[in-house]
């Protein structure tokens, strides 16, 4: 931002060392470099047996062999991130792996996005100051997603105009005994979180009567706007009743939308492909074929 404010020439200059070599199926022959031709065969080519940077074949080549690997390793190919209906098993035996490393790359690839200037352009929400800076969200559940113990699933995600900014995808601490139990929860964790960027916007001079949250369960949104307790919903934790004190305030309002066009949906179970696509373009994200 400081380069573009200032009108200053940036340049990116990285050593490229991305598919060094891996074995070639075809034959490729290169001429011989100008400075190091072969004064006993000036007129001979070189056959490669592997594959360098810069040649075409380089990358199908790499790819084909670590497919081959997976395949070879059990593995089967999907066309989403996440196989759709998976039946996975506990393994009480397994060892648990380690997080700190996976939290370190997180937080290099972090330290990166922020302070390469090339990468940051590319990666960095971008807002259209003609829009509006609205906050709604929207909540959804899965209920007894998890087969082994059946819990659900909440899922949640927040906009600013019509940006996504925040999102979660997180198993629910208990189990629900119905479907609407499940979205209440859902909806109670997505308030918490509403709640809290609510908070942080007023420091920054906006200031938000109702914020609206999009749930695609009657059910829910009926518990959530009776301020009586009714001996069916007693036994729901305390901590996800709040969402009624808050709903009575008037901070916030919940709607209700159909299951097609419920957002949160991405968040909280593997879907088909065309669903997933289509829940990729509404949430205003690159797909990997783009």
């Amino acid at each position: 931002a400081y380069a573009a404010h200032k009108d200053f020439t940036v340049f990116q200059m990285d050593v490229k060392t991305t598919f060094l070599n891996r074995i070639l199926k075809e034959e490729v022959y290169v001429g011989q470099p100008l400075g190091f031709v072969s004064k006993q065969y000036p007129d001979h080519v070189y056959a490669l047996d592997k594959a360098l940077y810069g040649l075409k074949q380089a990358p199908r080549a790499w790819y084909d062999v670590l497919s081959q690997f997976l395949i070879d390793s059990g593995f089967q190919k999907v066309l989403t991130p996440m196989v759709e209906q998976a039946k996975l098993k506990l393994d009480l035996v397994g060892k648990l792996n380690d997080h700190t490393d996976y939290q370190s790359m997180i937080g290099s690839l972090m330290y990166v996005t922020s302070s390469r200037p090339d990468i940051m352009f590319t990666t960095c929400l971008w807002y259209s100051k003609d829009y509006g800076f609205d906050l709604t969200a929207y909540s959804d559940a899965d209920h007894a997603g998890c087969h082994l113990d059946r819990k659900s699933t909440s899922g949640g995600v927040q906009f600013l105009g019509d940006k996504l900014v925040c999102w979660s995808s997180k198993k629910q601490n208990c189990v629900s005994i119905s479907t609407a139990e499940s979205e209440y929860v859902a909806v109670s964790s997505c308030c918490t979180q509403v709640l809290w960027m609510r908070t942080q916007l007023m420091d920054y001079g906006f200031f938000y009567d109702k914020v609206p949250i999009y749930c695609d369960s009657k059910s829910a949104i009926a518990i959530s706007c009776n301020p009586i307790q009714r001996t069916r919903t007693k036994h729901i934790d305390v901590r996800c009743h709040f969402i009624k004190d808050h709903v009575e305030k008037g901070a916030i309002e919940l709607y209700f939308i159909g299951t097609e066009y419920q957002l949160a949906d991405l968040f909280t179970k593997s879907l088909p492909d065309a669903r997933f696509k289509f829940l990729v373009e509404k949430l205003d994200m690159m797909s990997r074929e783009t």
